[in-house]
């Protein structure tokens, strides 16, 4: 059977989102060879010090405050609980927290003063918006472990490991010669499990805006939708006529390349207007606990809010490890995926350091270790992570998805399995 491959969907509606506003592959680990994991009974005290990680943060970028933060508090929970359960080894792990403000100089300096002074094994959970400092992190060998690929540097460097991993060589140059491939499985989905056969792709008339609408509405295309194209200006957007002509059109779809408040402008109109539709699919920034709140006047377009990506939903509390999270986090006001995805980040390199205990807790050893491990999931939180390099780039590929969508009462429901919820789909050239 093929390799399943994650999906991509999510990183790239995220990123587009944000611009808007703004090696050698090594033998094979299973899951299994990180010793240990965080059900590990509490370990023997150790004499060294603690173990030092950094996690780097936009948490004051131009985007707004709290859009990053997200794994940031996922991945310091974790470490919390890990810290009072006995650490690694006996040692506490030590989190550094640095905010880059969403710039490349401040990235650059938040890298310097993590890699350089404070000398952490690890990087975890990164959210920055400019990875100026990539090329440091990677010229350093210091891992960096469960990022968040706002932009191509997951693709691009070895050591930068991104949360949903990367079969891209990683030789200093974006994916294969500079371009990056996406797959269409979203689009398949939703033709497949809900026969959908209209899409609408809204976008302001802004460069990155309207480049990504294009990706967007080359895929539906390729699936054999009929594709509606919606541009509204940036600064004066008549999301009212948008939504006139969705109904207009007979719209089974919608998706978008605008921010979070066009978004929420755009749900309340089409409510205004009647415009009904099977899914408006969102991206996994929005899945977030605050959807009442941020659609509030638009009831019957918040109830046909989707969202695919590639992990488990932070709502199935069926699943033990996202109860774990969940119960870790209760404190939290709010809660997110970005938020279970920082978690599982943390989980990743504890898991990687605790495989090292017994030859040392190094840059080395960790980076090693998670390099190696094909199909990690954080026990289950990710679809099956890995970075085997593929010399060519994809043509078609088998991808799997996590859905859900909302319901009023109820939430973020999870559709189907995302383990199961796979289909070989062409992959789709595009540059970064």
């Amino acid at each position: 059977m093929a390799r399943l491959r994650r999906s991509r969907a999510a990183e790239a509606l995220a990123a587009a989102v944000l611009l808007v506003l703004t090696a050698a592959c090594g033998s094979r680990l299973p899951e299994s060879a990180f010793e240990g994991g965080d059900h590990a009974s509490a370990p023997t005290r150790s004499a060294a010090g603690p173990v030092r990680v950094g996690i780097i943060t936009s948490a004051t970028s131009p985007v707004g405050a709290d859009a990053f933060t997200g794994p940031r508090d996922g991945a310091r929970a974790y470490f919390e609980r890990l810290n009072a359960r006995g650490g690694i080894d006996g040692r506490r792990v030590e989190v550094r927290l640095c905010d880059d403000g969403g710039s490349g100089a401040g990235n650059d300096a938040c890298v310097h003063r993590l890699v350089d002074e404070e000398k952490v094994v690890a990087l975890v959970a990164t959210t920055a918006l400019d990875y100026a400092g990539a090329a440091r992190v990677s010229r350093a060998g210091v891992p960096d472990i469960g990022g968040q690929p706002l932009g191509a540097a997951y693709d691009t460097y070895p050591h930068l490991y991104g949360i949903h991993g990367s079969e891209a060589p990683r030789n200093g140059t974006p994916g294969w010669d500079g371009k990056l491939y996406g797959g269409t499985e979203v689009y398949r989905y939703f033709k497949r499990e809900h026969g959908a056969r209209t899409a609408a792709v809204v976008s302001y008339n802004q460069s990155a805006s309207a480049a990504y609408a294009r990706l967007v509405e080359r895929g539906l295309r390729t699936e054999g939708y009929r594709v509606v194209t919606e541009q509204v200006d940036f600064a004066l957007p008549n999301f009212r006529a948008v939504a006139a002509d969705l109904k207009e059109q007979g719209v089974d779809l919608v998706f978008d390349a605008i921010d979070g408040h066009g978004n929420a402008r755009l749900c309340a109109a089409m409510d205004d207007v009647g415009a009904r539709v099977t899914a408006k699919v969102t991206n996994v920034q929005n899945w977030t606990s605050t959807v009442a709140e941020d659609h509030e006047d638009a009831p019957r377009c918040r109830n046909a809010l989707w969202v695919t990506g590639s992990s488990r939903n932070f709502q199935d509390t069926g699943h033990a490890a996202v109860r774990e999270f969940r119960e870790a986090t209760e404190d939290l006001r709010t809660h997110s995926q970005w938020q279970l995805e920082g978690w599982a980040a943390a989980r990743w390199f504890t898991d990687a350091a605790k495989s090292c205990v017994p030859e040392g807790v190094t840059r080395g050893c960790v980076d090693g270790r998670v390099e190696r491990a094909d199909g990690y999931t954080a026990g289950g939180l990710l679809l099956p992570v890995s970075f085997r390099p593929s010399p060519e780039p994809p043509g078609t590929g088998r991808t799997c998805l996590s859905v859900a969508r909302w319901r009023d009462g109820a939430g973020w429901v999870t559709q189907g399995d995302m383990n199961r919820t796979c289909f070989e789909v062409p992959q789709l050239a595009y540059e970064p």
